[in-house]
């Protein structure tokens, strides 16, 4: 063999090696990006599962609002919170243990998306204890002086290290509350101030931040609320 032969065949052998570098690299990126694609598609459908699980397990219980860890004054209202940014339940399902755990009061409210994009729908869960220990989050009903409505009052969510973020970098994200005294009157309410009946159904509306035709965007939310106790019944 001369020595340009040889440099011919180092010389091909170099060209195949870097060819094969770069298709191995483009093939993990498309793999990479796949998988965040899927992760995302499936980030998604986990939110809808979460919340439906969430509403369908909705307990119709009460809090001593008012009451105090020293006392258990206070007065006996439905435990109930529903603002346009804010939703505050008693459920039966929680992420961690599913329908198998205890109690759940869940705290659904909106937040700022990172670094002041959009908006993020976030989700907190504190064990139900009972009328007296869910009191501590409520306050007997006032008068708002906006709209002359008076609404229990409840200390806003705040998000912390066990915080789960149920949907990201959304456009909007609102709550509504139907109201059904009877089938003709039914209507949707941004803010639910009634301490006499349960909503019939919530409803949370989200769209986007960025329109990605190839991902799973979060989709409005509507769920029934099937309470099998009247607010102020006994039991």
């Amino acid at each position: 063999m001369t020595l340009i032969e040889v440099l011919i065949a180092v010389t091909l052998v170099s060209l195949l090696s870097v060819g094969m570098l770069f298709a191995i690299r483009a093939g993990l990126s498309a793999m990479d990006a796949s998988n965040r694609r899927l992760s995302a598609n499936r980030r998604a459908a986990t939110a809808q599962s979460i919340l439906e699980q969430q509403v369908a397990g909705f307990l119709p219980v009460k809090a001593r609002c008012g009451g105090t860890q020293v006392s258990e004054g206070g007065r006996l209202l439905p435990f109930f919170e529903g603002g346009p940014a804010v939703m505050r339940f008693v459920t039966t399902y929680s992420i961690e243990g599913g329908a198998r755990g205890m109690p759940q009061i869940v705290e659904l409210f909106v937040i700022p998306g990172e670094s002041g994009q959009g908006v993020r729908l976030v989700v907190n869960e504190t064990p139900y204890t009972g009328p007296v220990g869910a009191g501590f989050l409520c306050l007997p009903p006032a008068p708002d002086a906006e709209i002359g409505m008076s609404f229990v009052r409840f200390a806003p969510p705040m998000p912390g290290p066990r915080s789960f973020v149920l949907a990201d970098k959304l456009a909007h994200c609102r709550f509504e509350y139907l109201e059904s005294l009877r089938p003709s009157t039914e209507k949707w309410l941004p803010l639910w101030g009634r301490v006499d009946i349960w909503p019939s159904a919530v409803r949370i509306e989200m769209a986007p931040l960025e329109q990605d035709p190839v991902r799973l965007p979060p989709m409005t939310f509507t769920g029934r609320i099937r309470p099998n106790r009247g607010v102020y019944e006994t039991y």
